[in-house]
């Protein structure tokens, strides 16, 4: 499977479109001003595939719709790109969100 990169911009994106969590898993490469910048901009690095904001058991799920919330939202940005409307994203995943749990 490919990597996905991210670069400085592309930190930027993300933070821009309200995205406060990044999953970081071994097919995700954050170049070190990237990573610096994700710091600065309190975007939150989670680490490994699957992995939630808080330390979390392999399989388990995220504790809070917030969360869910953050990590959908992040992954969609990271696999379609800044084409993403954010303000419908946000729409679109509280929606489905709120009706699963």
């Amino acid at each position: 499977m490919p990597k996905t990169f991210y670069t400085e911009r592309d930190i930027q994106d993300l933070a821009a479109r309200g995205v406060t969590a990044l999953d970081v898993n071994d097919e995700v490469v954050l170049t070190d001003l990237a990573r610096e910048k994700a710091l600065n901009l309190g975007l939150k690095l989670v680490r490994g595939a699957g992995a939630t904001a808080s330390p979390a058991r392999p399989g388990s799920a995220p504790t809070s719709k917030d969360e869910v919330v953050a990590k959908v939202k992040a992954a969609v940005i990271a696999r379609l790109g800044n084409g993403v409307d954010p303000a419908l994203l946000d729409a679109v995943i509280t929606r489905v969100v709120a009706q699963v749990k």
